[in-house]
């Protein structure tokens, strides 16, 4: 979760009120909860730090799964527990699906869903001190959407910075709410998104994160044919000494063109994080995704032949119905013939409304527990195996913070395939280090600064 906190001067008369805003799940939310703060700033509101109570709490949920609505409704009654006499907005995924499960909740005063999300600098200052049920502001996602009119100048983390290039999903995956949540694809201009790299690149940043809801998808609702390699070759017009990671992407969206992109230009990160799901064609089709294994394979192939060095994340649903254990198969060989090193990995929970969950066969939680302890170990020998490759090398690394104790000072960065580097010695963080690797400790690497 990212916490956010800012000053109101309007909400409380005669002194200025603050408000935290929490925010869950994915990138995107993390984009529209550091806009939403930005967007108080700008009309004269003051951030106020993260330790202090708040007045206003602004909760930006999630609803991937079914256990990320049951931690969201913990959320919400936690904040209004530990923080009574607190306003509360309730806004994100969650909001939008299921509004009056949202204000239902004791304590919560405003409820906002994603078409008007971004508006909330605005809609809290009407909120009515006297007005005992709560306001619900939801509108036709699939019509309606808030896009954002003003830059950002950065995020609490002062070394990688996401950027939402789109909004939305067509595809409707048997599984998925999200396409319903977030309405169909819509992508940002290319000049909005160029502006707001520039913006951050001038305040500092070093890491650009590209994100979006199916960012693959961008571009295919613009006029002038721009895509997702066309919009990176724009942003690569900016000089200067960054990098550009991309967030998930469908393998079926990864072109010839990105490849040849990604490797001819050494300012895209060498990490992929694919929206894989699952190894199996027929779960996959049942899934009505747009790849097959095939496609799976050819184009981790294909990204293989040109960047060797490339590190590959992915998602990994298990126990999607029907999948039995020659399918769960499948996906655990992919983890390992594919080098995924980070599987994200998540059980399969039924969403209603969706195709999947009216399919009989619902695999036992028993047994998706066990496949998703399989994959994840899976995972972790992967990751093991290509750590060992890269000690003894020197490899440049952007310097994210530091763990300073009594005894000593050390520094942690991350490489351009994501990979975590702790090194000794008190780092500057946004600054770029040549570090060699020295070997590998508890899920990271370690390393000296130079050769040594």
């Amino acid at each position: 979760m990212t916490s956010v906190n800012v000053d109101m001067p309007e909400l409380h008369s005669g002194r200025q009120s603050s408000v935290a805003i929490i925010a869950m799940g994915c990138k995107v939310n993390a984009f529209e909860s550091e806009y939403i703060a930005s967007g108080l700033e700008a009309k004269g509101f003051k951030r106020a730090s993260s330790n202090e109570s708040a007045d206003l709490f602004v909760i930006n949920t999630c609803t991937v799964t079914s256990e990320a609505d049951r931690q969201a409704r913990q959320l919400i009654r936690r904040t209004i527990r530990n923080n009574p006499g607190a306003r509360v907005v309730v806004t994100g995924c969650y909001a939008e699906m299921d509004p009056e499960a949202c204000a239902g909740i004791p304590g919560v005063d405003l409820v906002v869903g994603n078409s008007r999300k971004l508006q909330i600098p605005e809609l809290v200052k009407n909120l009515d001190k006297a007005e005992d049920s709560p306001q619900i502001h939801l509108e036709d996602i699939d019509k309606q959407i808030s896009l954002p009119d003003q830059l950002l100048e950065g995020y609490e983390e002062k070394t990688r910075a996401f950027i939402q290039v789109q909004q939305g999903c067509d595809q409707g995956c048997t599984f998925c709410i999200i396409h319903k949540a977030r309405g169909p694809n819509r992508s940002f201009s290319v000049s909005m998104i160029k502006r707001q790299c520039q913006k951050l690149l001038d305040n500092g940043y070093k890491e650009i994160v590209l994100c979006g809801v199916d960012i693959g998808s961008y571009g295919a609702d613009l006029e002038n044919g721009c895509d997702l390699s066309g919009l990176i070759k724009q942003i690569l017009e900016i000089e200067g000494d960054f990098r550009i990671r991309l967030s998930s992407i469908d393998p079926a969206h990864i072109t010839d063109q990105l490849i040849d992109l990604m490797a001819t230009e050494d300012r895209i990160c060498r990490h992929l994080h694919l929206s894989m799901q699952s190894g199996n064609t027929l779960i996959l089709k049942r899934m009505k995704r747009r790849s097959t294994r095939e496609v799976l394979y050819g184009r981790v192939q294909a990204l293989r032949r040109r960047l060797p060095e490339l590190v590959l994340s992915a998602d990994v649903l298990v126990g999607f119905p029907t999948e039995n254990d020659e399918h769960f198969a499948d996906t655990v060989k992919a983890i390992d013939e594919l080098e995924i090193a980070y599987p994200h990995v998540f059980s399969y929970s039924p969403r209603e409304g969706t195709p999947a969950s009216r399919i009989p066969s619902q695999v036992p939680k028993e047994i998706k527990k066990t496949r998703s302890r399989i994959a994840r170990d899976q995972g972790a020998v992967v990751w093991g195996r290509l750590a060992k490759q890269l000690v003894g090398r020197i490899e440049r690394v952007l310097i994210e913070s530091r763990i300073d104790s009594q005894e000593s000072s050390q520094s942690l960065g991350r490489m351009s395939n994501y990979y975590p580097v702790l090194c000794e010695g008190a780092l500057e963080a946004g600054t770029w280090q040549d570090i060699r690797i020295t070997g590998v400790l508890d899920g990271r690497l370690e390393g000296v600064i130079g050769e040594v």
